[in-house]
């Protein structure tokens, strides 16, 4: 096996990163993390549904405005 994300070396980097911040912040960096990367998700669906739509809005908008003009 070559490569960077063997099973040992995630292992050994897990270890490392345990050593460095402490059980107790694990919880919040991963946290952070999750956060992190479903925003950039978010964004890059922002910016495909734009692209897509050429500029048009999107349903769950549409909707959004009907109801605020009932």
């Amino acid at each position: 096996m070559e490569g960077l994300l063997q099973p040992t070396h995630l292992i050994f980097i897990l270890l490392i990163v345990l050593i460095l911040f402490g059980p107790g912040k694990l919880p919040e960096l991963g946290k952070g993390l999750g956060k992190g990367i479903r925003e950039f998700k978010d964004a890059l669906r922002g910016g495909m549904s734009s692209t897509e739509g050429s500029g048009e809005k999107k349903e769950e908008d549409k909707k959004k405005e009907e109801e605020k003009k009932s």
